[in-house]
C-alpha cells in the first residue's frame, strides 16, 4: 500500500549506509526477497509488475526493517447500507 517502507542498513567498510524503498503510489507495495546471497527489495504494482528494485549483498546487510502503513481495522470502519430499507 502507498506509504509502505523498507529501510536497509548496509556495512560500507568503515561506516554504515541506510537506504529506503517506499511505495510511492496508491496500490503499490514493497516486497523483499533473499536469493543466492542477495537481498532484493522491490516496489511492485497491483498486477505484480516491478517498478524498481534495490539489490544488496546479503553479507553486507546489517538490518532490514519493514515499516508497513497502519491499516484501518475492519471494526473501526464505519459501514452504511448500500440502500435505504423500504418503510412498510
Amino acid at each position: 500500500m502507498k506509504g509502505d517502507r523498507v529501510e536497509i542498513v548496509v556495512d560500507a567498510g568503515d561506516t554504515t549506509r541506510t537506504y529506503e524503498v517506499v511505495a510511492t503510489r496508491a496500490g503499490r507495495r514493497v516486497e523483499t526477497a533473499v536469493r543466492r546471497g542477495v537481498v532484493e527489495v522491490s516496489e511492485v504494482t497491483r498486477s505484480g509488475t516491478v517498478v524498481r528494485t534495490a539489490r544488496f549483498m546479503a553479507t553486507r546487510v546489517l538490518a532490514l526493517v519493514e515499516q508497513p502503513v497502519p491499516r484501518e481495522d475492519a471494526s473501526e470502519v464505519e459501514t452504511r447500507p448500500l440502500r435505504e430499507d423500504p418503510k412498510s
